[in-house]
């Protein structure tokens, strides 16, 4: 919490305009007029609030300096194209080279990171009722006994339009809305940060959430390729393949299975003499083995076999035999959402099944919204105010995106993967995995840590296994990969109990990565 010794420093606050969001390809004018509008969007200066706090963890007394401020990136001319919203936790009184620096970020794309700042490792977390629906205002923010900054200093981001960040002088929606311009303005930004803070001789991690992962596994490699290397990568509720992930596809079907018998173990619509990791376990034997040899099969899959499949399939997942047939053995998240709390009249999240919540129209198909959204939205945009206002000393004008205006909608999935596979060119859809593989190969210090939620059905897990799984690493190499799996959602952190898990294997992780 803020110390009574505070020292705040403001030095102006970001002040860009709603033109941030102005569409491309306007006419030119001519004149005064037109000399403006050349001009483009005020660039800002780059500012800081900085107080100081202290925080308890595992009976460490930590003293801290939050900042938050803006950083500005260039473009190719080395104009100022976006001004980068960030807020910043130091350790006082230690040397840059014995301190590691963690940079966090959420994905959407177009998300702002919002949700790992005040949820996660930071040094305060919102009080949510999790897996209930967090009720309205006043809202609670604590500090937090398992954050990382016993550990390192970390710095949460958020991406260009979204939060505070925004475009400024020419930059436009099309510089940032598609994978590798997205990339590209992360390594700019965090290229500035250690120059601007000296934190090149840091031990440095990345720390990405949902497209964040995908994100992650081109950002490391392109910082690499400019001689800045990292000790760690985490990715939480990964996925960093979208080439595989269409709806109609056999590798979708296998790919949710075991989340699905988790989900069914959890509430109960399964009965199995075993614990939870040994039933999903048999779930993932299933689902590659006998599972993916039916499937493939197609439309020639014998009757026969095809019932066998069919009982199994609903003995798994705890739907109606009945309908998985109906499904033709096939089962999406969607419907899997709908059906297997029907008789109850009650819906799953997506991000977080846990969560339930209703339907008006009980004979649906899908689901009308996720509870797993709704039900803690309002709290972690509500507190972030409160908190960044009164303990942060941030003020600023402009609005706080949680997702930048169109930004998603107008995303170049588009790729150039480092290290390509001979004979393959850019991608349609970006499959980062091979990035980071590329980049273990190159710095084979490199550790990655995969955590996972068992009731994701977002980004399940078994797929993020199958894609860290297949990026053709040398055998000697294979071990850099480490995994987590927690009783939670997509945001594992929601569920305190595994925030508490997941943070001792951070502190192994990070240990195992800075002295390998």
């Amino acid at each position: 919490m803020l110390r009574p010794a505070t020292a705040m420093i403001m030095v102006g606050l970001m002040a860009v305009t709603a033109s941030a969001q102005a569409p491309e390809g306007r006419p030119r004018g001519s004149g005064e007029g037109a000399a403006k509008e050349d001009a483009g969007i005020p660039v800002p200066p780059e500012t800081t609030s900085t107080t100081k706090h202290d925080l308890t963890v595992g009976g460490q007394t930590i003293h801290y300096t939050a900042t938050a401020g803006n950083l500005l990136i260039r473009d190719e001319q080395e104009k100022p194209n976006a001004s980068i919203f960030y807020v910043a936790y130091t350790q006082d009184g230690v040397e840059a080279k014995n301190r590691p620096v963690t940079f966090f970020y959420n994905g959407g794309p177009g998300a702002a990171t919002i949700w790992l700042h005040m949820g996660s490792f930071g040094p305060v977390r919102v009080i949510t009722q999790s897996p209930d629906a967090t009720q309205p205002a006043p809202f609670e923010w604590v500090q937090n006994q398992y954050s990382l900054l016993d550990k390192s200093d970390l710095v949460f981001i958020d991406a260009p339009l979204c939060g505070f960040s925004r475009a400024v002088g020419k930059g436009t929606v099309k510089d940032f809305a598609g994978t590798d311009q997205d990339i590209q303005a992360f390594k700019k930004f965090i290229e500035r940060y250690i120059t601007a803070n000296q934190r090149w001789n840091s031990p440095k991690f990345l720390f990405g959430e949902s497209y964040g992962t995908t994100r992650s596994g081109g950002l490391v490699a392109a910082l690499q390729g400019d001689g800045v290397e990292f000790n760690g990568v985490v990715l939480l509720s990964s996925i960093m393949n979208y080439g595989i992930r269409n709806p109609g596809y056999d590798s979708e079907a296998i790919g949710y299975l075991p989340s699905f018998a988790a989900i069914a173990y959890h509430y109960k619509k399964v009965k199995p003499s075993v614990s939870m990791p040994e039933w999903v376990q048999q779930a993932r034997q299933f689902a590659r083995g006998p599972y993916a040899e039916a499937l493939a099969q197609g439309d020639k899959l014998p009757p026969a076999e095809f019932d066998a499949i069919a009982a199994k399939v609903a003995a798994f997942t705890g739907l109606s035999v009945e309908y998985v047939k109906e499904a033709k053995l096939r089962i999406s998240a969607t419907r899997f959402r709908k059906e297997l709390l029907r008789d109850d009249e009650r819906t799953l999240g997506r991000y977080d099944a846990r969560f339930t919540g209703w339907d008006p129209d009980a004979a649906g198909e899908n689901p009308g919204y996720d509870p797993s959204d709704t039900g803690i939205s309002g709290v972690y945009v509500g507190a972030f105010h409160d908190y960044i206002q009164k303990e942060l000393k941030y003020m600023s004008q402009e609005t706080y995106y949680t997702s930048g205006p169109g930004l998603n909608q107008a995303w170049d999935f588009k790729h150039k993967p480092a290290g390509a596979i001979p004979g393959r060119g850019e991608q349609t859809a970006p499959d980062t995995a091979i990035d980071l593989a590329d980049t273990i190969r190159k710095n084979p210090k490199l550790r990655v840590f995969s955590a996972n939620g068992y009731f994701d059905l977002a980004t399940p897990f078994f797929a993020t296994e199958y894609d860290l799984g297949h990026m053709s690493l040398p055998g000697k190499l294979t071990g850099n990969v480490e995994y987590g799996y927690y009783p939670a959602g997509h945001m594992v952190y929601l569920n305190v109990d595994a925030l508490k898990e997941m943070k001792a294997d951070m502190v192994k992780f990070y240990a195992s990565a800075l002295h390998n």
